[in-house]
């Protein structure tokens, strides 16, 4: 089992941890990492709008008018696209970008993600991570203390006096065990994870 030392606020060393084998020294599969990335990029994506053809469009049932003796060309129905009302031709159909990827593929590349940050390490586990009040020169100065210009900050609980602390620090970003996923941490150089979130990552992605 790999042991990390745990560092607090200031930069110091404040102990250490031992990570589990099954979470943090799974096998590195590039290919599943990059799955899982396409994943979640496709549910971001907005769907193509919907439009009607000739088919869908109420109406239209009946011959507009005879066919001869009035001088028009033939029509068959007023749904046709030339008519107002009618059908849309090759219009955008309602495409969706989103795909199914099983549960146990994506807590695979999670752990794959995690593992990677440790071998390159780049994962530092902070004993606690607290602000009174939302303050951005604060939460700056603790990137400074741990060199982090641009990491993931994993927190156990929400937090609204870190988040708002830590919204207007570009390439910084916090969030709960909840929300980890592995383009974030791929986004990020570096992983910044509290001791208690360690516990609650562990627990999600043993079972």
């Amino acid at each position: 089992m790999p042991t990390v030392p745990v560092l607090n606020q200031q930069g110091q060393p404040a102990g250490e941890i031992v990570l589990a084998d099954e979470v943090f020294a799974a096998d590195l599969k590039p290919k599943l990492l990059a799955e899982v990335v396409r994943y979640q990029m496709a549910r971001k994506r907005c769907a193509h709008p919907t439009t009607r053809n000739r088919a869908q469009v109420s109406g239209g049932g009946k011959k507009p008018y005879r066919q001869k003796g009035t001088g028009r060309a033939r029509q068959g129905s007023f749904r046709a696209p030339h008519f107002r009302g009618g059908g849309v031709v090759f219009g955008p159909n309602g495409r969706k970008y989103t795909f199914k990827l099983n549960k146990k593929v994506r807590k695979a590349a999670l752990r794959a993600a995690l593992s990677l940050r440790l071998s390159q390490d780049e994962l530092i586990v902070l004993d606690d991570l607290q602000i009174d009040e939302p303050k951005t020169k604060r939460f700056a100065r603790i990137t400074e203390n741990l060199s982090s210009p641009s990491a993931l900050f994993v927190v156990k609980e929400h937090n609204e006096h870190l988040l708002r602390s830590s919204r207007n620090i570009p390439k910084v970003k916090v969030m709960t065990t909840e929300g980890l996923n592995v383009y974030d941490i791929l986004r990020h150089p570096r992983l910044v994870i509290t001791k208690p979130a360690i516990e609650g990552i562990e627990e999600r992605l043993k079972q």
